[in-house]
């Protein structure tokens, strides 16, 4: 059983476990005696409780129903299905605030951890403008990324491995004035003596390893987990089996990639307008 001191009550989802535990207990019945009124397993009462499945509308309407709280659960169904943060993302960042290394891949844009202000600005206007999210959630996730690149201050700060497709440094965005302060900002990253920065260059081709964006994260305690994501689903990883081939595989893509060297000149240049 997990031990219930290990659940963060500001997760959308263990919030909500936590709350249909509290009243069940206060009923005084079982896992399996609550499925029996859902129409559920006990098995699966104790997996939403505890934050290891998500609810659904209709596992909050049962809920509901079953418990008498009208539309409790529904609403806070609702209010996780209305974030702008895809599920598994917040749980992947509690993690990214602790991590001692922080392996990055992205295509398409600059990763967050990287982004000027100006640039995110630019990204989240875009999303709002086409109607994928709201402004409310807009300044959430800028709010959100701002306090994760302020986590990389900490002392002693994580080691940051960044491999970026050459698509991210080619796509204009924002306009030419944010882009020339974003390259400007990637090369003073790669400066740093606890990162590392890489490009990705098309040539590579198929010898590229990833297809979509992947952050790999080495915890204090040496475990690893890995968070990747479409454009409708994120998913955080903690099997050994299924992190480990991906931590080769970015070693290899790594050894494949320009060296750090080399991926500053070639930002440096296309800075300056040479490229």
């Amino acid at each position: 059983m997990v031990n219930r001191k290990e659940l963060d009550p500001e997760d959308p989802g263990v919030a909500f476990g936590l709350q249909l535990r509290q009243l069940r207990d206060v009923r005084g019945w079982t896992q399996d005696e609550l499925g029996a009124r859902m129409g559920c397993s006990g098995t699966h009462i104790s997996a939403v409780e505890t934050g290891r499945r998500p609810s659904t509308p209709r596992f909050a309407r049962s809920a509901d129903r079953a418990l008498g709280t009208v539309d409790r659960f529904q609403r806070m169904v609702q209010a996780m299905k209305n974030t702008a943060l895809l599920e598994g993302f917040p749980e992947f960042v509690r993690q990214e605030t602790r991590a001692a290394e922080i392996r990055l891949f992205e295509l398409g844009i600059v990763p967050g951890l990287l982004q000027t202000e100006e640039y995110a600005a630019a990204i989240a206007m875009g999303a709002t403008r086409r109607g994928a999210i709201t402004e409310q959630q807009a300044e959430e996730w800028l709010a959100l990324l701002a306090e994760r690149q302020d986590s990389l201050a900490r002392t002693p700060p994580p080691m940051v491995y960044a491999v970026l497709d050459e698509s991210c440094i080619r796509r204009s965005v924002g306009g030419s004035s944010v882009m020339k302060a974003q390259l400007d900002k990637l090369v003073a990253f790669a400066e740093s003596p606890s990162t590392v920065l890489q490009l990705a260059p098309f040539e590579l081709g198929e010898r590229r390893a990833f297809d979509l964006p992947v952050t790999l994260l080495t915890l204090p305690d040496r475990s690893q987990v890995v968070y990747s994501e479409s454009a409708q689903q994120g998913r955080l990883e903690r099997d050994t089996h299924f992190v480990q081939p991906l931590m080769t595989a970015y070693h290899q893509m790594q050894a494949e990639a320009a060296s750090q060297a080399e991926s500053v000149a070639m930002i440096s240049k296309l800075r300056k307008g040479a490229l």
